[in-house]
């Protein structure tokens, strides 16, 4: 393995001497801070088979230096290898199925590096591509909003790092298939750090080898990972450790990763996984890794759902709920994310808006309806309306979550969310949790060993509720996904007459059921052709949808948001 990690004397030497880099440098190039979109034919001639990474982290230049063999099948021919790969990481070398190649066999201008095969490969054939490459890795401005590397201290001064990847991509520090379908059907890791650090990465610890001057390398393996999914995490880690035994009947090893002297805290935190997982299992189906393991890691950004090492930054804080928010949404993503995959960029509420639901959920599952009252409560708050949450088209990750390039934004969370518990008032807790099943295993009966990752998209989602329920909800998805503004309700009370009617964009169909309360007695009313009237005694007490169960426009909202406006404006706290 040490071969792997011979570097090249005379680069080591050049970062050396540089500064190191601040945040945002060094600079990349919209190529490589692109993520997703439009596929060229090339792209998708290619099915990633495995990916053996060898990197080596180099704390006092901030530098990183890495050896990647991958292997591809082709679907079509193919003489070329487009490969994701930032430029500020140049190749130094490449072998192709053991043969080197010359310099001018490959060109990386703009963060695609472009591999001239020595000979075509026909369909079905299998090509492999070892690229040795290093440098100067980008620098997160304020991960994980942003992505890149995050150098950091621990409180006594030694080494914390870790990577983010979700928006930019896989490609700012290995080189890969930058777009969702690209994930490789095995990742083996090895990460070389400094004397006294550790490296908890993805997958299942194959072993810990010990160099002479006391470096280690840490290798891992991890099957069918997201894209963005793979992480290097590297500090004086002190680690907590135990077994979860699942109601499918297997054990799953739990694993957490926290800094030197937090384990008191750490110790609470590790505390929820056991029910936390314990409620996925339940109310979804089994944990999609057990076979590896549940792991988390202290990192010095926020959080983000690396695939069985999911990164926690929340600095334990409390809450009136009672459980850690984001231990339990990056989690979430095991599910909703790293299990079931969208396939387009487009579709990434089924990872969000599914993320974010299942905080309430869960709420609901520990303490009942009010906690889960409570908290849907909070996030209606949150939901823009600015743009629609699907685009119909493929797009790249900036495009959905960045409001000034035409994306939903948190939308994608909020709004999915709430348009999730509509849907489940609609079709009933059965038929939801049907279809959400379906949608994350691709199957009705999932157990461990029956279903690996797999991709979805909205369509077959609507699909699958049309599949489950024997009925068509595309006026339903039409209004929620594809429009922008929300469904308002029109009530207009005559005498002892009131009138219900639906207003949507376009004017379409919208019979979406709505709770009346009068008198304290509640009634569904259809809404058969989005309108409805129903008599009710005069003077009697009315309230329309009690228990808040749809997704509709609240004007006291809007002004609420108009007034926090207006204040900001003048500079005045709100």
């Amino acid at each position: 393995m040490i071969s792997r990690l011979l570097l090249a004397t005379s680069a080591t030497a050049l970062l050396a001497a540089a500064p190191l880099p601040t945040k945002g440098e060094p600079a990349i190039t919209a190529q490589t801070q692109r993520s997703g979109g439009v596929l060229t034919a090339e792209q998708t001639a290619l099915t990633f088979d495995s990916a053996d990474l060898a990197f080596e982290v180099l704390p006092e230049t901030e530098s990183l230096n890495g050896v990647a063999t991958l292997v591809f099948t082709a679907k079509a021919p193919i003489s070329r290898l487009p490969i994701d790969l930032d430029r500020n990481l140049p190749v130094s070398a490449i072998a192709i199925d053991g043969v080197p190649l010359a310099p001018t066999a490959w060109s990386n201008p703009e963060g695609r590096l472009t591999i001239t095969l020595p000979k075509p490969v026909a369909a079905g054939g299998k090509v492999t591509a070892k690229i040795t490459y290093g440098g100067t890795p980008h620098v997160a401005v304020k991960a994980p909003w942003d992505d890149g590397m995050v150098w950091s201290k621990t409180p006594d001064g030694r080494t914390w790092f870790a990577t983010t990847a979700e928006g930019y991509g896989c490609d700012l520090f290995w080189p890969c298939l930058d777009f969702p379908t690209g994930e490789p059907a095995l990742v083996t890791l090895h990460i070389t750090v400094p004397k006294g650090l550790k490296a908890p990465s993805n997958g299942v610890l194959l072993g810990v080898d010990t160099l002479a001057d006391g470096r280690t390398i840490w290798n891992w393996r991890a099957k069918h990972p997201n894209t963005y999914g793979i992480a290097l995490n590297v500090g004086p880690y002190e680690e907590i450790s135990g077994t979860y035994k699942s109601r499918y009947g297997n054990s799953i090893p739990m694993h957490y990763w926290y800094l030197p002297g937090e384990k008191a805290q750490a110790e609470t935190l590790f505390a929820e996984f056991a029910p936390t997982l314990d409620f996925f299992e339940s109310m979804i189906g089994p944990y999609p890794f057990g076979d590896e393991k549940l792991g988390v890691v202290e990192t010095p950004h926020k959080g983000m759902e690396h695939q069985t090492i999911n990164a926690y930054g929340n600095e334990y804080a409390k809450a009136p709920e009672g459980f850690d928010w984001l231990f339990q949404h990056e989690f979430a993503h095991e599910w909703f994310g790293n299990q079931l995959t969208a396939a387009n960029w487009d579709d990434y509420w089924l990872h969000e808006g599914y993320g974010t639901y299942m905080q309430p959920l869960y709420g609901q599952w520990r303490e009942g309806r009010a906690r889960y009252a409570a908290m849907m409560q909070g996030e209606r708050t949150s939901i823009m309306n600015l743009k629609p949450i699907t685009q119909q088209r493929i797009t790249t990750e900036e495009e959905v979550y960045e409001l000034d390039k035409g994306g939903a934004g948190q939308d994608i969370y909020y709004k999915g969310s709430w348009m999730l518990h509509t849907l489940r008032a609609l079709i009933g807790d059965k038929a939801f949790f049907d279809v959400t099943r379906l949608a994350v295993y691709g199957r009705a009966d999932p157990k461990p060993g029956n279903f690996k990752p797999r991709f979805g998209s909205t369509k077959e989602y609507e699909a699958l509720v049309r599949k489950v329920t024997g009925k068509d909800y595309g006026w339903f998805f039409d209004v929620y996904l594809r429009q922008a503004a929300l469904p308002e309700l029109v009530e207009t009370r005559t005498g002892t007459m009131l009138t219900l009617a639906w207003r949507v964009p376009g004017n379409g169909a919208f019979p979406l059921p709505v709770e009346v309360q009068v008198d304290g007695r509640t009634r569904t009313v259809p809404m058969t052709g989005g309108k409805a009237s129903l008599s009710v005694p005069a003077g009697a007490h009315v309230v329309i949808d009690p228990d808040s169960l749809v997704l509709r426009r609240s004007i006291a909202l809007e002004d609420v948001a108009a007034w926090k406006a207006a204040q900001a404006a003048k500079g005045k706290p709100q």
